[in-house]
C-alpha cells in the first residue's frame, strides 16, 4: 500500500511581486507550444507523402502536393500567431519586472517593521503591493511604461488626470488605484469590524513625476519617492492593528 504523504509547511507560501504576470507569461509559452504541433504533424504528413511517391509507391503526386498546401498554411497562421503572442508576451514581461523593481524598493521598508504583500488576486482585477504600516495602509498599482529613446520622459499629474508625455493613457491608473483602495478597506471592515483608511498610491517606476501628490486622496508617484512620502505621515495604526490587518490580509492570500 502507498504511503500517504503531506507537505512539510503547514500555509501556503505568499505570492511574490509579478506573479500573476509571471503566470500569464507561462500560459502565453504553453499555448505557443500547443499551437506549433499542428503545422508539425502536417509538415511530417506531407514528407511521408512525398517520400511514397518518390519511392513509386501509390500515392500520386497530387496527394503529396495537397499535404504540402496543407502544411504551408497551417505553419503560416501559426507564424502570425506566434509573432502576436511574442509581442504580448514581452508586454506582460515588462509590467512584471515594473512590478518586481517596485516590490524590491518596498521589501526595504520591512526594516522599519512595515508589512508589505504581493499580487493579491481579486474577482476582477489584482492589487501589486500593500504595505502595512504604523503610518496607514497603502495599495499600490504598478504602471510599467517604456520611455522614448529621445526626448522629455514626464508624468504629470494634477489631483485628477495623468499625462505621460502630455498622452492621457488608455486605462485611467486612478480610477484603479481607488477601486483597490476601496476593496481593501471593505475587505477590513468585513474581518476587523473597524473603518481604516487605506491611501490609494500608482507607481511609475524609473519615471520623474511631475505634480504635488498631495493635491488628491491618491498619490502619484515613483517607487524611489514613496517611502519617504510615508515617512511624512502622522502614525494611524497600532501595532495590534497592524498585526490583525496583515493576518487577515495574508489568509485571504493564502486562501486562493
Amino acid at each position: 500500500m502507498k504511503e500517504s504523504k503531506r507537505a512539510p509547511f503547514k500555509d501556503k507560501p505568499l505570492r511574490y511581486p509579478g506573479q500573476s504576470l509571471d503566470d500569464q507569461i507561462q500560459n502565453l509559452l504553453d499555448k505557443m507550444d500547443e499551437i506549433s504541433i499542428v503545422p508539425l504533424m502536417l509538415i511530417l504528413l506531407a514528407f511521408m507523402e512525398w517520400s511514397r511517391w518518390y519511392f513509386k509507391s501509390v500515392v500520386s503526386l497530387s496527394t503529396a502536393i495537397l499535404f504540402s498546401l496543407f502544411a504551408l498554411i497551417a505553419s503560416i497562421v501559426t507564424v502570425v500567431r506566434i509573432r502576436r503572442l511574442r509581442r504580448l508576451r514581452r508586454q506582460l514581461a515588462i509590467g512584471r519586472d515594473g512590478e518586481r523593481v517596485v516590490g524590491q524598493c518596498l521589501e526595504d521598508l520591512r526594516v522599519k517593521g512595515y508589512r508589505v504583500l504581493h499580487d493579491i488576486v481579486v474577482k476582477d482585477f489584482n492589487i501589486d503591493h500593500v504595505v502595512i504600516s504604523p503610518k496607514g495602509i497603502y495599495t499600490i498599482e504598478t504602471k510599467t511604461v517604456s520611455k522614448p529613446l529621445r526626448g522629455e520622459s514626464v508624468i504629470s499629474f494634477e489631483g485628477e488626470k495623468i499625462l505621460i508625455n502630455g498622452i492621457k493613457p488608455d486605462r485611467d491608473p486612478i480610477i484603479q488605484a481607488r477601486a483597490q483602495a476601496a476593496w481593501i478597506k471593505d475587505f477590513l471592515k468585513s474581518a476587523l469590524g473597524k473603518n481604516l483608511s487605506v491611501r490609494p498610491v500608482v507607481i511609475f517606476p524609473g519615471w520623474f513625476v511631475k505634480g504635488s501628490p498631495n493635491c488628491s486622496d491618491v498619490w502619484v508617484l515613483n517607487e524611489k519617492a514613496l517611502p519617504a512620502f510615508i515617512e511624512r505621515e502622522l502614525t494611524l495604526v497600532s501595532p495590534d492593528d497592524l498585526q490583525a490587518i496583515t493576518f487577515q490580509i495574508s489568509q485571504y492570500i493564502r486562501a486562493q
